[in-house]
């Protein structure tokens, strides 16, 4: 099967036929780095990261591009409010961008490229525009004029007139016509600015990612994607002046990811539900944020709330667990394996050869349906129960049972370098997992695996009552005990 994408423009899966062979250009709109960035951003940045991976994946020299939008509205007032240069705006969130990201374990782009770093490039862009009629000078603007471009409103397929017929100019606008947009600001007092044929000022929002995106990528790349937030009027602008500008398509295949829900309405900070990244990393593990986010479809809108963060941690410790369960046994018998055949093996032996036999391969086909990170996870947990049942019958020294489980993991450890998991080893995540559920108890770590022991040698001298007992002294104190033919875990309620 080849890669099938949804793209907006058309509304329509379309099969990816790349615009040179064997290579992928993408950009992605980043963030306007004025403030901490929320889970809408998270969830952005995660989708477009694994889209990357897989590109590369399946043998695509990407080069992908994000930019920061680093001149804005935003952050010429945050730097008046604090009374400082707005570039001590611009580094401080663009670090601590950088640093949300890399928690969340995303791979760097090719390229991140700067508003102010292309300012000559937009300015070109500009004059192109009004050489060719389709953007007029204004008392030190410059707006794009939206009637001179018949395919405007094509990829949010909005009626221009009905708009026309609702929208009005602000007062200090100096439009022709109230859909126009700025491509140019000339600048206020207090402003940042650079010189242009029509002043000082600086780029309005749109212009700058059609610079940077041409600059990297060409007139003309396969990839743009952003949130579907963006669609208008932003990416629907950008198409605007990019073909105005260069007489040709500007994208071939336009991505959108669905909206973040808090706990079922809208992510707003006016209705007091708005999270930045920083504050759910205090209560949740950054994968479990990434896991959580890949567990939908990125074009599907997701619902945030601490129920189903829970939920998204307890499934992936589950596939952590059946990890360091087959670690144990690998790490026990290293030098083990054997040539595979369904003859040495059990039933459960032989499901799960088959259906690890299939995994990557469905793994595939799931990515290649636009990027169905969802089902991939649930393949990734149809494999997992096949494992435990596996492990749960399984005798020491079986280097059928061995080898078949070292496969697995292999295969396991690929598909998550694609989705950015399972990366961790998986006994230490665990363990820090069960450290910070069990900080507000009343018992330890170390008094639970003491505990544990002595439940296990109860057991063993058939003392059964005394094992009971201790196992409902643990669950009294908000402590689960999981017993399988590798031994006794724990996890905290």
């Amino acid at each position: 099967m080849s890669l099938r994408v949804y793209n907006t423009l058309t509304g329509e899966k379309e099969t990816f036929v790349p615009l040179v062979p064997g290579k992928a250009g993408m950009y992605v709109c980043g963030v306007t780095v004025y403030d901490y960035c929320h889970i809408g951003h998270a969830r952005a940045n995660v989708v477009f990261d694994v889209i990357f991976r897989y590109l590369k994946y399946i043998g695509y020299d990407v080069t992908y591009v994000r930019n920061y939008t680093d001149i804005d509205d935003k952050i010429i007032n945050r730097a008046n409010q604090e009374g400082v240069d707005y570039r001590v705006i611009t580094e401080r969130f663009i670090q601590a961008f950088d640093e949300d990201m890399a928690r969340l374990g995303l791979d760097k782009p090719t390229v991140e490229p700067k508003a102010t770093d292309h300012i000559d490039g937009i300015i070109a862009i500009i004059e192109a525009l009004i050489a060719k009629g389709h953007a007029y000078a204004s008392d030190g603007d410059v707006y794009y004029a939206v009637e001179t471009f018949p395919e405007y409103l094509k990829l949010s397929k909005r009626n221009l007139e009905e708009m026309q017929a609702g929208a009005r100019v602000e007062v200090g606008e100096k439009k022709k016509n109230p859909m126009d947009f700025a491509l140019w600001k000339g600048s206020k007092p207090g402003e940042p600015w650079w010189q242009s044929p029509w002043g000082q000022g600086r780029p309005g929002w749109h212009i700058e990612c059609s610079a940077m995106s041409m600059r990297f990528l060409g007139e003309t790349f396969d990839f743009h994607g952003g949130g579907k937030d963006l669609i208008f009027p932003h990416h629907e602008n950008e198409i605007a002046q990019s073909e105005a500008a260069n007489g040709c398509a500007f994208v071939r295949y336009w991505l959108h990811n669905g909206f973040v829900n808090i706990n079922s309405e809208k992510m707003s900070k006016s209705l007091g539900n708005f999270f930045t990244i920083r504050e759910v990393l205090e209560r949740f593990d950054p994968e479990t944020l990434r896991f959580f986010i890949l567990s939908a479809h990125y074009r599907s809108p997701i619902d945030f709330s601490d129920q189903n963060l829970s939920e998204a941690q307890a499934g992936l410790e589950r596939i952590y667990a059946c990890l360091a369960a087959m670690d144990t046994v690998i790490w026990e018998n290293p030098a083990a394996l054997v040539e595979l055949s369904p003859e040495v093996l059990s039933p459960a032996g032989i499901d799960l050869l088959e259906k690890s036999s299939q995994m990557l391969a469905r793994f595939k086909e799931a990515m290649d349906d636009d990027f169905n990170s969802a089902l991939t996870i649930g393949i990734v947990f149809e494999v997992v129960r096949c494992a435990n049942r596996f492990m749960a019958e399984i005798q020491p020294g079986n280097k059928a049972a061995i080898t078949l489980l070292h496969r697995v993991r292999v295969e396991i450890a690929e598909l998550g370098e694609v989705l950015g998991l399972f990366h961790s080893k998986p006994a230490k995540w665990l363990e820090k997992q069960q450290q910070e559920k069990t900080s507000g108890l009343e018992i330890t770590a170390e008094e639970i695996e003491a505990l544990i022991v002595e439940r296990s040698e109860a057991r063993k001298a058939k003392n059964f009552s005394r094992g009971d007992e201790i196992r409902d002294y643990l669950l009294a104190k908000g402590i689960q005990l999981l017993d399988s033919a590798q031994g006794t875990t724990w996890k905290a309620k």
